[in-house]
């Protein structure tokens, strides 16, 4: 499975961006999340979605400035970013859980599956 992140770009501070992340090849099942590593630092958690209920699970750093949804008719996760920041700049990756049971979906290691990443660029 293939996972194909989309709708990075190079935005000003206080900017939006939406990223969608879609599969290939069969659908989501369990869990989608989004990381983000910036040059020189380690891959972080972004935000988590439950496929299946739709709970969602945010990092402190962009709570109440992101927002995951999905999308089950187009098998498609959205991440909404508003009032980016520059810290927010990092290559963006999707990630999926295609197994039968619950994981943290903080963790990277939860997920089986990941996209190729999608850069986001906020300039000051």
């Amino acid at each position: 499975v293939q996972l194909q992140a989309s709708g990075g770009g190079l935005v000003q501070a206080g900017d939006s961006l939406r990223l969608s992340c879609a599969p290939s090849t069969r659908s989501f099942s369990t869990a989608v999340g989004w990381f983000r590593q910036a040059p020189g630092k380690e891959r972080e958690f972004v935000s988590a979605i439950i496929w299946s209920g739709g709970n969602t699970y945010y990092a402190d750093s962009v709570k109440g400035r992101f927002t995951i949804s999905r999308d089950k008719d187009k098998n498609t996760v959205y991440l909404q970013m508003n009032s980016l920041k520059p810290e927010d700049t990092a290559v963006y990756y999707c990630a999926a859980d295609f197994r039968s049971y619950y994981r943290n979906y903080a963790r990277s290691d939860s997920y089986d599956y990941w996209g190729q990443g999608t850069q986001v660029t906020v300039s000051s």
